[in-house]
């Protein structure tokens, strides 16, 4: 298999698993029957997550392809384009079968109308899709308020790990695809996860969320369109995680009960995820007590068995002070701020736009 080892959004995005971060998604510009890849940008990047001194695996390509110059740690996965109407056909029995959440916002996450796995009209002759999956520690900062020191979680897919578009553009072009003349462009692909689970480069956990082996469920994921063709089709089924089969931990670790045992789509509606990235006031059954991370939900991430031996490496940041987090709860940024921000919390809370969010989520964590 074509897997290498190291993502904005990219959670509530798939239906499949339930990591959801739409703040991370990469914007792209849509046509009625395709995704157009020429927009993704730096800001988009950021959902690359990081991966701090990965060691590389050493293994021959076409089963596990080693780091090469990367600064960060991946694997990637290839299959041909041809499997898209499969992989669409997967969306479109949940939708048949009325499983997926008929969340306004969610659904404007997979509208068929423009988020459908199609070859693109500016890339025809487009060959393979490669999902990379990039390795990403969570982070953990310590707020100062009223005399108390409170830790903060930032999860994987909401920071700026330091790794540019040409970062991994350079990566994917001389360590995985090899070909000088081949043409690489980088695509919001929807449903990113099932895209990974599909090409054979993760499996589903119970919670939705897609795991890859020796990452966890601690990465961010990337796709590229190359008119490169393989020699392997890594095609998969959908897959569980065996230790899934007879595990419930996360069904009973979810705060709002957004994943259940009947049903192994999780229900995004009720998922704490799907409102925290997004503006507005929070739904009512979602109580201050359920919030646990500056955006996203680390819940069932936390207590997955599969994730234990990754949590060892969360990463601290600086701490912020008594005046910042006051100036923060106020929602009255002022330019020193935002850059203190931009800088201790890795890009998180470090633009006037956002912080109408930033301060709505941090409030209940400070309760």
């Amino acid at each position: 298999m074509n897997i290498a080892k190291k993502v904005i959004r990219g959670r509530i995005f798939d239906e499949f698993f339930k990591k959801g971060r739409p703040v991370n998604r990469i914007p792209v510009k849509k046509t009625a029957s395709a995704i157009d890849f020429s927009s993704a940008n730096r800001r988009d990047f950021i959902k690359t997550l990081l991966l701090m001194g990965s060691v590389p695996l050493l293994a021959k390509r076409g089963l596990w392809a080693a780091k090469g110059q990367a600064k960060f740690e991946y694997k990637f996965a290839t299959m041909p384009v041809g499997h898209f109407p499969e992989i669409q056909e997967d969306i479109d029995k949940l939708r048949r079968e009325n499983k997926l959440s008929r969340n306004a916002t969610y659904l404007s996450y997979i509208d068929p109308k423009s988020r459908n796995f199609t070859v693109p009209g500016n890339f025809k002759n487009a060959k393979t899709l490669i999902v990379m999956a990039i390795a990403q520690p969570v982070l953990t900062v310590n707020f100062h308020h009223r005399g108390r020191v409170l830790p903060v979680i930032i999860p994987p897919g909401y920071y700026d790990d330091g790794n540019s578009r040409d970062d991994v553009m350079k990566t994917v072009r001389e360590d995985i695809v090899r070909d000088p003349v081949a043409r690489v462009e980088i695509t919001g692909a929807p449903h990113m996860k099932l895209a990974a689970v599909r090409s054979g480069l993760g499996k589903y956990g119970r919670n939705n969320i897609c795991f890859v082996d020796g990452m966890g469920s601690f990465l961010a994921l990337y796709a590229f369109l190359t008119d490169h063709t393989f020699p392997e089709d890594h095609w998969s089924p959908l897959a569980m995680l065996p230790a899934c089969k007879d595990c419930s931990i996360c069904y009973s670790a979810c705060p709002t009960g957004a994943i259940t045992r009947e049903n192994f789509v999780i229900d995004v509606g009720k998922c704490v995820t799907l409102y925290n990235e997004v503006a507005g006031e929070f739904p009512n059954f979602i109580l201050p007590s359920m919030h646990n991370a500056l955006m996203g939900c680390m819940k069932c991430q936390d207590k997955c068995p599969e994730n234990e031996k990754y949590l060892s490496a969360k990463v601290k940041l600086e701490d912020v002070t008594e005046e910042e987090t006051e100036k923060i709860l106020k929602g009255t940024p002022d330019d020193a701020l935002l850059k203190s921000m931009g800088r201790k919390l890795k890009g998180f809370g470090g633009s006037k736009e956002s912080f109408p969010v930033f301060t709505r989520n941090l409030q209940p964590l400070l309760r």
